[in-house]
């Protein structure tokens, strides 16, 4: 049996085994697929254990970075966001790549958005460079929001087409003019801006953390009027194009986001 699993820590409230083992029944793939905790400085070691029973591997913080000086072979789009989440077998030899910009597209064609004008990123980490890979080109403008200047080298290299700037972590009306807001920070930093949301907003908010469900952000956004994006869709758009690398298998991929965000929904509530 085929062995496939998903590395990370924290990595206990994962739905990806969920997910992936769901598809995989219903395409009958036999194969398994489980949560692993991999800290800081471990993935080189941890591959060097599996043996030719593993073909696949999904990368979660603090590991997508980590996984660059790790492989064979890289993605240019991998490369341009420095950020892989997907490992797959390749002529023996393990390659990566990266389903984040594919699944933060996905997600805002779900819901009928198009990334046009001004769009607010939150966060300057990898989730955020596939964020601004997805948006680069159809958005004229792209403002980053960050605490610090340190990842402002490896933005500016994901952002090749759209106006590409950096706010200060304190600047105030960061929410104003704006067309649509992606916050990509880890759970309860973005919380702090709630105080900045306009009274009233028809803007969308895609926020990129499933957990925890929701996030205050995201609640007090929908309370204001704006339309909500959640994590799920993140995770589930960006998990399809992995079962479709892993599996190799032609699928009904809009079938398939709709099984998978019903068993995602029932888990989390």
């Amino acid at each position: 049996m085929k062995k496939f699993a998903v590395l990370g820590s924290p990595i206990s409230h994962s739905l990806s085994p969920l997910l992936h083992t769901t598809a995989y029944e219903v395409l009958g793939f036999e194969a398994s697929y489980q949560k692993i905790e991999i800290k800081t400085g471990g993935l080189k070691t941890f591959l060097e254990t599996l043996d030719s029973s593993w073909h696949g591997l999904s990368l979660t913080m603090p590991l997508k970075e980590e996984v660059l000086g790790r492989v064979d072979e890289i993605s240019e789009l991998a490369l341009r966001i420095q950020s892989a989440n997907t490992l797959f077998r390749k002529d023996q030899e393990w390659a990566a790549t990266t389903t984040d910009v594919s699944g933060f597209a996905q997600s805002l064609n779900q819901h009928g958005i198009q990334a046009n004008g001004h769009v607010l990123i939150i966060g300057a980490g990898a989730t955020a460079r596939a964020a601004a890979a997805a948006c680069d080109g159809t958005a004229s403008k792209i403002s980053v929001l960050n605490r610090s200047t340190a990842r402002i080298p490896d933005m500016s290299r994901a952002v090749l087409r759209s106006t590409l700037n950096f706010i200060d972590w304190n600047t105030q009306q960061i929410f104003d003019h704006v067309d649509l807001v992606i916050s990509t920070t880890p759970s309860g930093v973005s919380d702090v801006l709630v105080e900045q949301f306009p009274i009233t907003t028809k803007v969308a908010y895609f926020e990129s953390l499933y957990n925890p469900w929701p996030t205050k952000a995201l609640e007090e956004w929908k309370k204001r009027g704006g339309l909500a994006i959640d994590g799920l869709d993140l995770l589930i758009h960006q998990g399809i194009e992995q079962i479709a690398i892993f599996t190799q298998i032609e699928f009904d991929k809009a079938q398939m986001y709709t099984l998978l965000r019903k068993v995602g929904i029932k888990a989390l509530s």
